[in-house]
């Protein structure tokens, strides 16, 4: 099966191709072995899996692991390319159309990755994960760093996102459902980061006429479609190849207080009562 690298979700296979692409794999890569220490010998439930290799790498650790998403055919692929006794994955519906299929405090551990910033209403999202975690149960959520992405007023230049947070906007949204709410950055070596931090820069300044706040939203998403498909037109025409680049996961690193982040790792706890 054939699963299109979008650059939302995420494909091993591609992650090299360009020093961008290999850097947004390092990120979630980064989330992922940070989630490691929540879920040794536990049940776990990655929730919106993508393709499935994240959900794979911490199988290892896992009493068992389900991934779940949305979009079958992400699914599908994670079925095939990722296999292991204790994994699996199921397609389920968006939260805002039922409950996922699991009981009441099913999960020890629920990860969240680069979700939230896709979801209009985490009302339901949420509400379920606090549902399948068990009493004490840990939430590890990320999710972009408006921050550094976009203007103070400016909407997502992505057009999957529909809202993108600041530290203090997530923090005010976890504290609704769950207790012992801890906000960390993703950031990186200068050197390293400024690859990510170019990119996002040219995007803000670029969109910027269709993504402020009075713009309505067909046009902003018919303005970003019409970008994305002279983008995708752009690379079809370059020769890829896989390639070795000279940084790694070592040059990046998770703190309470960066200048300058990425991501946004949210740490929180479903309460006992």
């Amino acid at each position: 099966m054939v699963l299109e690298h979008t650059g939302e979700r995420l494909i091993e296979a591609h992650y090299q191709e360009s020093p961008g692409d290999y850097l947004i794999y390092l990120f979630h890569m980064v989330a992922y072995n940070f989630a490691r220490r929540y879920v040794g010998g536990k049940r776990a439930l990655d929730y919106g899996c993508g393709s499935g290799y994240g959900t794979a790498l911490l199988a290892a650790d896992c009493e068992h692991i389900t991934g779940i998403d949305t979009a079958p055919e992400a699914i599908s692929y994670a079925g095939l390319h990722y296999q292991a006794p204790n994994l699996s994955y199921e397609t389920v519906r968006p939260a805002s159309e039922g409950p996922i299929p699991f009981s009441d405090g099913f999960f020890d551990t629920v990860l969240s990755f680069q979700v939230l910033e896709h979801i209009r209403d985490v009302r339901p999202y949420l509400s379920e994960i606090k549902r399948v975690l068990k009493p004490g149960g840990a939430l590890i959520l990320s999710t972009p760093d408006r921050s550094t992405r976009l203007l103070p007023f400016q909407k997502p230049w992505n057009i999957w996102h529909i809202k993108e947070y600041s530290r203090k906007k997530l923090a005010h949204i976890l504290e609704q459902y769950f207790c012992n709410v801890d906000i960390q950055q993703m950031g990186g070596k200068q050197k390293v980061l400024e690859i990510e931090l170019a990119r996002t820069r040219t995007l803000m300044w670029l969109t910027l006429p269709f993504t402020l706040p009075l713009v309505p939203e067909i046009i902003r998403t018919g303005c970003l479609r019409v970008l994305k498909h002279l983008e995708k037109r752009r690379k079809s025409r370059i020769s890829r190849s896989l390639q070795q680049f000279d940084f790694d996961e070592s040059d990046l690193f998770i703190s309470p207080d960066l200048s300058k982040s990425v991501n946004l790792l949210a740490v929180a706890y479903k309460g006992f009562s």
